[in-house]
């Protein structure tokens, strides 16, 4: 009786990433099969929730290594863990299914209608959803390197997403009339529009303009493990060793190609495992990093540790000094923090829950992306680790004039299956959304670099010690996207779209009741 939603599931949990989108046109048809049919909420409700849990467990699964690695749980917490996750992770699923049910109960749609309604609510509710990994269907399309992810100039990879999602009601209107000409021609009909999408995609990244600016950039991966990282973090030893690997990583990469020159060094998120600063800075620490970056005269990019002096509070942050070792002003600190890792919720009404949970951080949040690092001239849009996966963020950085981002990521938590994957191409997608190159610095990968057309320059492999070097060409002064200017048009469609099927629904059926 359940198989319909398991098998949704199973078609979308699959066809995320690091999996390609095979089904990602058609992954919600079962699902909406089996809505068409039921009578209830209770049912529809629960055929929603199973397709969410299923698709949870197979593309979310890196949760129970994080609980497990993060958080010290043994195995069976950190798997029942996971279960709690996927029981609350996709609840936009059933919750679009009862928000459809209760109008269908109301309006009593036509079939047609109906299936229009259920994609349009599910699309609605896919970008409305509460999650603190914010994913969606259109990043599977850049993982697979199809060209239609090019399209997220024009609406974003969000907007990728609800075209996804809005694909699948021709591909249901084909299973469902797959026995006559009708099926056909709405399959027929899904190729054709995918393969133009495609085609335009292919178009949309040949027209880009020809950059005029270039950057030598090293990336360096030190893969410092949890236990060195979490002790130096607290103060409790390993700084002194950290800090010396890198140095170590950074002068055997500019030895091994000493003729070609480093225009800008890039460490990962909180390499630098202590004060990056002229006050709280030791000179055994900071000092010996200045002296470090002067002596090579290659300015760096880094995260480490600041201080906020207003809300008396460490930061996590991300710092530029010149050549000359000279800190540049501002730094940025990061303004997105991870619940229970880098703050306690409710801290401030429930201070005894710092008592309970001593070894969780608490850092003073940041300004969010209203500031630009500069080096030499250039403009660095600054942030750190899961910022990258929202595309305001990056459009604030985007609209501030940053000509390229630096993104420097910790994703060690996270294991080296899946996450590592998915948050690679979240991250790197705001390439396209802004159309300027991401460089993305992490602890034990994936460190990349990203063009403003999405092509990948360098990759590292994950959990080894890693420095890559590339020429990452780039636009001195990029102009805005048309998602950065009109990235309402889609979710402004959409409401659009369903209040006029609603508003017809409404009318046939005052019609209906008038006959």
């Amino acid at each position: 009786m359940w198989f319909l939603p398991v098998l949704s599931g199973i078609l979308i949990g699959t066809s995320y990433i690091p999996f390609p989108p095979w089904a990602s046109l058609f992954g919600f048809v079962p699902l909406w099969t089996f809505w068409m049919r039921q009578n209830d909420f209770r049912r529809v409700f629960l055929g929603g929730w199973i397709t969410a849990f299923v698709l949870t467990l197979i593309g979310f699964n890196w949760v129970a290594y994080t609980l497990h690695e993060f958080a010290h749980l043994p195995w069976p917490f950190a798997a029942a863990g996971l279960l709690l996750y996927a029981a609350v992770a996709q609840l936009y699923i059933p919750v679009a299914g009862l928000l459809w049910f209760w109008l269908q109960i109301r309006l009593q749609f036509s079939p047609g209608l109906a299936i229009c309604v259920i994609g349009l609510i599910t699309a609605l509710c896919d970008r409305n959803a509460l999650t603190l990994f914010d994913w969606n269907f259109g990043y599977s399309w850049y993982g697979s390197n199809l060209p239609i992810y090019q399209w997220a100039e024009w609406i974003g990879f969000s907007g990728l997403s609800t075209l996804t999602l809005l694909l699948n009601i021709p591909c249901y209107l084909a299973w469902k009339t797959r026995a006559e000409w009708t099926g056909r021609a709405w399959f027929a009909a899904v190729c054709l529009v995918f393969a133009a999408l495609n085609a335009g995609g292919i178009w949309l990244a040949g027209r880009l303009p020809a950059p005029d600016a270039a950057l030598n950039v090293l990336l360096v991966q030190g893969n410092i493990g949890n236990e060195e990282k979490s002790a130096a973090e607290l103060g409790r030893g390993f700084r002194d060793s950290i800090i010396e690997k890198y140095f170590a990583l950074t002068d055997r990469a500019l030895e091994s190609r000493a003729q070609t020159p480093v225009d800008l060094a890039v460490w990962p998120e909180a390499a630098f495992p202590a004060f990056i600063d002229p006050v709280y800075g030791s000179l055994d620490q900071f000092g010996a990093l200045q002296e470090f970056v002067r002596a090579r005269k290659i300015p760096l990019v880094t995260g480490g540790y600041g201080v906020d002096p207003n809300q008396e509070k460490i930061t996590n942050s991300l710092f530029a000094l010149d050549g000359h070792g000279r800190l540049t002003r501002p730094h940025y600190s990061k303004t997105r923090l991870l619940a229970f890792g880098e703050y306690i919720p409710g801290i401030d009404w429930l201070p005894f829950l710092k008592e309970w949970l001593p070894p969780i951080g608490e850092y003073a949040r940041g300004p969010g992306p209203t500031v630009l690092l500069r080096v030499n001239g250039h403009k660095i849009g600054p942030q750190i680790c899961y910022e990258s996966l929202f595309p305001d963020f990056s459009r604030g950085l985007a609209g501030l004039g940053a000509q390229f981002i630096i993104n420097v990521t910790n994703d060690s938590w996270y294991g080296r299956w899946q996450e590592p994957y998915q948050h690679l191409y979240m991250t790197l997608a705001r390439a396209v959304e802004t159309r300027r190159p991401v460089i993305r610095a992490t602890n034990t990968g994936i460190s990349s670099v990203a063009l403003a057309s999405g092509k990948i320059l360098i990759r590292s492999p994950m959990h080894r010690e890693w420095t890559g070097r590339t020429r990452m060409n780039y636009l001195e002064r990029p102009v805005e996207t048309n998602y950065q200017r009109w990235f309402w048009v889609v979710p402004g469609l959409l409401w659009c779209s369903l209040a006029i099927l609603l508003g017809f629904g409404l009318w046939r059926g005052t019609r209906r009741n008038r006959d």
